[in-house]
Order: structure tokens, then sequence, then C-alpha cells
């Protein structure tokens, strides 16, 4: 198979949905006191003092209306004059290996893409398009706020039913294979084969049981290390990272002592950290580097986002180094993916064979969303929104 013979993500994985845009900063957090606080002073202020904290946009002011998010307990009155106790923050990813947290409430969140949330509970994984260096496909358990490509959910309702792949596919390919294929197996063998093309992501599809059940082996150790939804991943003893000597309360920029596998945070000093840790890249920026500036860049006083934790959080140390052990575990899987991309693969199943198999073209509406949901939406003001 060359390169341009490759089927498409977006044909292998119909539904997408653009990424979420908050509008505003101060929703999100990597900690879930300070959003706390951020709304407490919020609904503390009135008038013209409400309207310039909040950070009206076109999409969102203190008095547009809207419903509540699908599957959340947010309030529906107009925020110009909510009263109460700020809605439960949820987890979500916030940039490329970033968990922070977030108000899930729709009148904070100027393109909230509800059909995303009515998907999202446990069982759910999402895939998230990416560009620039590294893995091209990212995938998360969490609530996906990414400012990236394309949102893929693996399930286009809960409870894992009705997989987002094109109808038929993973019969196709189990006759090809001869073994039984899964929805998560075509996730992870993506994630392991994705590449840019001109016209998308680009995933090869192979009809080689050996090379799949390869691929589906890697792709499924790099969801397991993107989810960080199960056993928390451990490098061997000697590899793994411990605080050297303690941060410093602000800690300045990072820097990385490549010869001595140290990050060096003022005083403050973590080993060992490979540089393959520190270099690794998502979306065109280094992820250490971006992670520690979502906790440090300066915030304009007198607003929200400068509403803080007063110090370096215990818990901020204990993520870091978890995610230091996500890069060097990922980075060391570098190989075995560029083995499996660097030539065609073996016994190709091209869009040809799709379209002559009747897996291709799509039925337009597996490009849409599920159009039949279960639950009650709340509209605004406490009215019940129809779907």
């Amino acid at each position: 198979m060359t390169h341009d013979d490759a089927p498409l993500l977006a044909d292998l994985m119909p539904w997408s949905v653009a990424p979420p845009r908050l509008g505003r900063g101060w929703p999100a957090a990597p900690d879930a006191a300070s959003l706390r606080a951020r709304w407490d002073a919020l609904v503390k202020a009135e008038g013209p003092d409400r309207e310039a904290l909040f950070v009206p946009t076109r999409s969102r002011t203190p008095h547009t209306a809207v419903g509540q998010l699908p599957g959340r307990e947010g309030g529906t009155e107009r925020l110009a004059r909510a009263s109460g106790p700020c809605p439960e923050p949820v987890r979500v990813l916030h940039g490329p290996f970033d968990e922070q947290w977030l108000i899930p409430d729709q009148r904070l969140i100027d393109a909230p893409r509800p059909e995303l949330w009515r998907v999202a509970d446990d069982r759910q994984i999402f895939a998230v398009e990416t560009s620039g260096g590294g893995p091209p496909l990212l995938a998360t358990s969490l609530f996906p706020v990414l400012r990236t490509g394309r949102i893929r959910p693996l399930y286009r309702r809960p409870g894992a039913a009705e997989p987002n792949l094109a109808p038929g596919l993973t019969d196709h390919l189990a006759v090809r294979l001869g073994v039984e294929v899964s929805p998560v197996d075509v996730l992870a063998w993506s994630t392991a084969v994705a590449w840019p093309s001109p016209d998308g992501l680009a995933v090869p599809l192979t009809g080689d049981p050996d090379t799949w059940r390869r691929g589906v082996a890697l792709g499924r150790r790099m969801l397991w290390l993107m989810r960080r939804d199960g056993e928390r991943p451990r490098l061997p003893g000697g590899r793994r990272p411990y605080v050297r000597a303690p941060l410093p309360s602000r800690p300045p920029e990072p820097a990385h002592d490549r010869e001595e596998e140290a990050l060096l945070l003022g005083e403050g000093r973590i080993s060992p950290v490979p540089a393959e840790a520190w270099e690794f890249e998502s979306g065109g920026v280094r992820v250490l580097e971006e992670w520690f500036a979502a906790r440090t860049r300066p915030a304009e006083p007198g607003t929200l986002e400068a509403i803080r934790p007063p110090a370096w959080p215990q818990t901020w140390t204990s993520e870091l180094l978890e995610l230091v052990t996500v890069l060097t575990l990922l980075a060391e899987l570098r190989s075995q993916r560029e083995e499996l991309t660097a030539a065609s693969v073996p016994a190709p199943v091209t869009p040809s064979d799709l379209r002559t198999a009747g897996v291709l073209p799509v039925p337009a509406a597996a490009r849409r969303p599920a159009s039949v949901l279960d639950a009650r939406e709340e509209g605004p003001e406490g009215q019940l929104a129809l779907l």
C-alpha cells in the first residue's frame, strides 16, 4: 500500500466534532479549589463589576440564556443574577497530556459542544487529532477541551453503544484477518499507525494477522499511557523520577540538564528525566514546558484568572512525576511506531477494497451525532430542552 492508498481516519471514524472553545480562561484551572474561589468572587460582584470579571464575548455575556450541559447540574438562570454555589468542577484534558479542571457550566463556555457532553462517560474514549510534532492522534477518557483538531468519540452513544466506525468495518477486518476485531482494536491500530496526509490523518490497514496484532498491542499500550485511567504507569526502580531537591513555592521557568538527566526548577531538582521526555512534543510544542507554563504563566491582576494557589501545591509535583513517567514510556515506543509506519503494510486493505465490501462510502447519518437520546435536558431558566 502506498501512502496515497491508505484510508482516511475521517472515513473509518466518520463522526467528528470541532474542539470546544472556552472563550475565557478563568473557568479552567490546574486545581479545583481555585475554580470555586473564582466562582465565589464572580457571584459576589454585582452589575458592571460582575460583567467585567466574566469577560463577555459575542457568544456569552452574563445575560446569555442557555440550558444545562448534558449530564451536568449547573444552573440555568442568567448568570447576571446567579448566586448559588459553584457547579462541581470536572477533570478535563486541557492540553496534550495536561489534565486540569473545568466548571461544567454552559453559561461560561462560548462553544461547549453539547453533542460531546452527551456521550461522555467512563466508557468513552475521545480520539483527538493533532498537528505538528508528536503522535498525530491523542486519546483521552476525560472530556477534551484542547485547542487542536477534530475530536472523534469512539462511541456514538453512552455506555459504549454504537461504535463511531464505518458500518461493517470491524466485520470486514475480522474476515480478512481471521481474528475478532473490536472497536478499541481499531482505535488502537489507528493510534499506532496514523500519519498526516494532505487530506487528513491516514490510517493504513492490513490484512496480515501478525502485523495487525503487533500494531494493536502497540496502540493499546499507547492508549493506556495516554488515558491513565487504570493502574498507574511506573518505570523500573532505577529509572523512576524523584524529587531530589524540594521545588520552590513559585518555581521559575524549567530547564533541563541533559547529562545529569535532571529537571531544574530554581533550587528544585527532579531526576531522572531523560532528554526524550523533556523534548517530547505534541501539537508542535514541548509538553513539559507547556505544562509548566499553564501553571506559572502570569495573570493580569484583578482578573479571575489571578485567583490561584498561593504556593506550588504538592499535588502538582505528584502529577509532574507521573507526566514524566508517561512521556518517558511513550518515547520508548517511538521506534516501534516508526517501524510500523516506515514501509507499506503487508496485505493492505485499501479504500478500493472497502468500497467493494460496501464499507465505504459511509452513509451520511454516520457523520452526524446520534439523534435519539434517553436523558432529559434542562433548557434556559429551567425549561425542558427539546431534542
